[in-house]
């Protein structure tokens, strides 16, 4: 099975002023993406609000993103649901619309607290499109679900014929080097953690990595795995510093989900409000954000459309 190498970027979804899905934009987002060094997308995750959205949304956008994407640029569609049924039928479309991949993370209601409960619900999904592989997205500070990553790669071999490999998004870097270690590195473990991407390189990891601040910060990011392969680590962490400034400023302004989303204003790419529960910005913190970018030289390194 194919081993992603590079940056997979997980988009917002776009929404007009009234909270309706705006579909418009996904061709000239994806070009964006693609120019500024990203080789595919993770769609309809946390950063798309796809909890947020009705299973025909998710259709949709999968579909206008399969589309829209230049030649060869990997589409990996998150199918996660609390209800699994709904999963299923998402991950069946995914494999009908012809997307690369699909993945998702456990269920945010009902908690899953046992490793044999993740991986059912994980081969349930994955039958349902058996064409494609299938990545296990790792994130429970969004669903509770603190179980270990490397036993459930021991479950899932020889059981999940399409289980590719983890989208780790957790602080525990010794985890995720054990994982990419297991059976000589078996499984695909995508990189989650933009602000640790440097320190996984040096341990052998984040060949292939799934990202949110690349939506607006991927060009250096990329370059971080530019610079690693040249043997330039002076380079290299230069920009991991610089992400990580970029990452404290959106952390004053509700995250990457919300104030990420704002930034896409500010390179000319409107991506409208966040859905509610979500807090939008207001005009005033809008106007603070971009001041604290500009101390920092953010416009002077971002992506361009």
């Amino acid at each position: 099975m194919e081993k992603i190498i590079g940056l997979i970027n997980a988009p917002f979804t776009p929404f007009y002023a009234n909270g309706d899905v705006n579909y418009e934009p996904i061709p000239a987002y994806a070009n964006m993406l693609e120019k500024n060094g990203m080789i595919g997308v993770f769609i309809n995750g946390s950063s798309g609000e796809g909890y947020m959205l009705t299973t025909e949304e998710r259709m949709l956008l999968a579909e206008k993103w399969v589309a829209s994407v230049p030649k060869g640029f990997k589409v990996i569609v998150h199918v996660g649901s609390c209800c699994l049924r709904e999963s299923v039928r998402l991950a069946k479309h995914a494999q009908q619309i012809g997307a690369w991949g699909v993945g998702s993370m456990a269920p945010p209601f009902p908690h899953i607290g046992r490793i044999e409960e993740l991986v059912k619900y994980c081969e349930e999904i994955a039958a349902a499109a058996p064409d494609l592989p299938f990545y296990y997205y790792h994130i429970p500070a969004f669903n509770g679900a603190y179980l270990s990553m490397l036993e459930l790669l021991k479950a899932v071999d020889g059981r999940i014929p399409n289980f590719a490999g983890v989208k780790y998004t957790f602080e525990s870097l010794y985890e995720y080097n054990q994982c990419c270690l297991y059976k000589n590195g078996k499984y695909d473990m995508l990189h989650g953690q933009d602000e640790t991407q440097l320190a996984s390189l040096a341990q052998g990891g984040a060949q292939g990595c799934i990202c949110g601040t690349t939506n607006y910060n991927g060009r250096e990011l990329a370059g971080i795995q530019e610079a690693w392969k040249k043997g330039n680590l002076e380079e290299a962490r230069e920009k991991q510093n610089f992400s990580q400034e970029v990452i404290n400023v959106i952390c004053h302004f509700r995250g990457n989900i919300v104030g990420g989303k704002r930034i896409m204003k500010f390179l000319g790419l409107d991506l409208g409000p966040n859905r509610v529960p979500f807090r939008n910005m207001t005009d005033e913190e809008e106007a603070a954000m971009r001041k604290e970018l500009e101390e920092i030289h953010f416009f002077d390194r971002c992506n361009k459309l």
